[in-house]
């Protein structure tokens, strides 16, 4: 990764992907053509949502200079500074039921949320 990693922030950036979530990541990353060795998804927190806060999952080519880097269950994970404060802890999963299928996100920071599921308050 040619000296992109960077330590995670103090306290540790522990953010976890579940085996089915991972597995879901692969094939997006094999569907948007992007090389496996350097590709991974970002998780970053974006200003808006319901809530003040929403998250957003992108599959990226690589890591930008100052993303914080680490792999979870096979899936390198990109998170900017920003959004670094808001994830240390957050699980984040893929689920499929009659109502529709997709990822969630459970994020022992927020302290609100909405019935979106994708929006919070810190």
């Amino acid at each position: 990764m040619d000296g992109i990693d960077q330590q995670a922030p103090a306290g540790g950036l522990a953010v976890k992907l579940t085996g089915r979530a991972a597995e879901e990541v692969q094939k997006f990353i094999v569907q948007e053509q992007v090389p496996a060795e350097s590709a991974g998804l970002r998780v970053s927190v974006l200003p808006g949502g319901c809530s003040g806060f929403k998250y957003s999952l992108n599959i990226e080519e690589r890591a930008l200079d100052d993303d914080f880097v680490t792999e979870v269950n096979g899936v390198r994970l990109f998170v900017d500074g920003f959004s670094a404060q808001y994830l240390s802890g957050i699980t984040i999963d893929y689920v499929s039921s009659m109502q529709g299928s997709g990822f969630t996100f459970s994020n022992p920071n927020a302290t609100g949320g909405c019935g979106c599921g994708s929006s919070f308050t810190a």
